[in-house]
């Protein structure tokens, strides 16, 4: 471990800080930009209104997806110690590193869901108009779950378990860079960190594997329903998540840091990308293949307002097939080959196209119910370049809180029980 301990320590470059404060400057005025343009208008009642859901929206897509993806990094975390795989140890640090964006993201999330739900416009949360459910036989018949103390209570729970139990785990794992383990100090060591990790799988389960996809995201087009939608979500974070984690781990390596990672890594990162995007596209699949197949006629509203059907096109057409063009195809034609998934600019270039790409998925997952003109029944594409610069804004966040994270520790953590296993990996 001596040789690599000059670089040990990651140093925080000014350019990157500079780029990452310019991201965040880029998404506060798109933010002010997008209040700006959706409430300085005149016009209709309901007009105004989904002008106004049109700016929360674009909070609630962006803040929701990010918030999905930093976390599901520390879901890879849990997992993978869960089944006691040590090939991960080399650059565990940086997976680490990236989830205690948690928090901070968590902490925005929070504010604007609960500011959608407890607001006077139900353009977004139709079931927040208490009126309006009394009227409704199915939001009605959803009240018991659809109500803004049940969204309330199970958000903040939510938020602050994830919070907590990754902030555990990361103390945990630095309590072995200073502290050499005998044999009886491992064993209590990995008996502690797999109950950890299975702590916050087991809440994992219980929320972004079930019920948090539905409140936050499902509900939005409360009528319908979707069994398959929590693990469509989970896919889809899942694998953006890996992107994020191959991104920063490229750019150690470009920049002469995580010496203890090589080719088998990176290769093994690639593979479960190409993976967990075919995973991804089955459940993409099987959502609508189960309506279609179980004869739901009154379900396949989402896939109208998303498609069209054969009368009608829909505005979000494109869109669609495009980001299924981008999620599946793209990584199933060029992570098939090995080489693919050993080079570093096929990795960097793979992985921004799949964090664009289900960025895009989440994007057409939110707008097209709140975009919809009750009067005419149309909905509409907003002005997406304004959404694209708010993205940038939370890229920018998560590069300067991962970078000052990655400052505060060890690369390498010292002393694990199965850091040896990462240096002799071979895939």
């Amino acid at each position: 471990m001596d040789t690599i301990s000059i670089r040990e320590k990651f140093i925080v470059p000014k350019r990157y800080n500079t780029i990452a404060i310019a991201l965040m400057t880029i998404g506060i005025i798109a933010i002010a930009t997008l209040y700006i343009y959706t409430h300085g208008v005149k016009g209709t009642e309901e007009y105004k209104l989904r002008r106004d859901a049109r700016f929360w929206a674009s909070l609630l897509q962006n803040s929701v997806y990010f918030l999905l993806v930093v976390n599901a990094v520390m879901f890879f975390i849990c997992a993978t110690t869960l089944a006691w795989g040590g090939w991960q140890m080399s650059f565990r640090r940086v997976s680490e590193a990236i989830s205690t964006c948690v928090p901070v993201i968590g902490v925005i999330a929070g504010v604007v869901l609960l500011a959608i739900c407890f607001s006077d416009n139900h353009t977004i949360y139709h079931w927040a108009d208490k009126e309006a459910v009394q009227h409704d036989p199915v939001l009605l018949g959803k009240s018991g779950f659809l109500n803004k103390t049940f969204f309330t209570v199970w958000t903040l729970i939510t938020i602050g378990g994830w919070s907590f139990l990754g902030w555990k785990i990361r103390r945990l794992s630095r309590s072995t860079d200073d502290n050499p383990m005998d044999l009886e100090g491992r064993k209590k060591y990995m008996w502690n960190n797999t109950v950890w990790a299975a702590l916050f799988i087991v809440l994992f389960a219980l929320t972004v594997m079930s019920s948090i996809p539905w409140l936050w995201l499902m509900s939005i087009d409360a009528h319908w329903y979707s069994t398959m939608y929590s693990w469509y979500t989970f896919g889809s974070s899942f694998v953006a998540g890996l992107a994020l984690i191959t991104l920063f781990v490229v750019f150690l390596k470009n920049n002469n840091y995580l010496e203890l990672t090589n080719e088998e890594h990176l290769h093994d990162l690639g593979k479960f990308m190409f993976a967990f995007s075919i995973f991804w596209t089955y459940l993409w699949f099987s959502q609508f293949m189960l309506i279609w197949y179980s004869n739901q006629p009154e379900e396949t509203i989402y896939f109208i307002t998303r498609i069209g059907n054969f009368a009608k096109g829909s505005p979000y057409r494109v869109l669609f097939w495009f980001m299924f063009c981008i999620n599946f195809l793209a990584p199933l034609l060029i992570f098939m080959t090995r080489g693919s998934k050993r080079n570093y600019a096929t990795l960097t270039f793979m992985s921004l196209l799949i964090l664009f790409g289900h960025w895009l998925n989440f994007y057409q997952m939110v707008f097209p119910s709140p975009m919809i003109n009750h009067e005419t029944g149309d909905t509409h594409v907003p002005m997406i370049l304004a959404d694209f610069g708010v993205a940038l804004g939370f890229v920018g966040l998560i590069m300067f809180v991962t970078g000052r994270a990655l400052g505060r520790a060890p690369l390498i953590a010292r002393n694990h029980p199965f850091i040896k296993e990462s240096v002799i990996h071979h895939t």
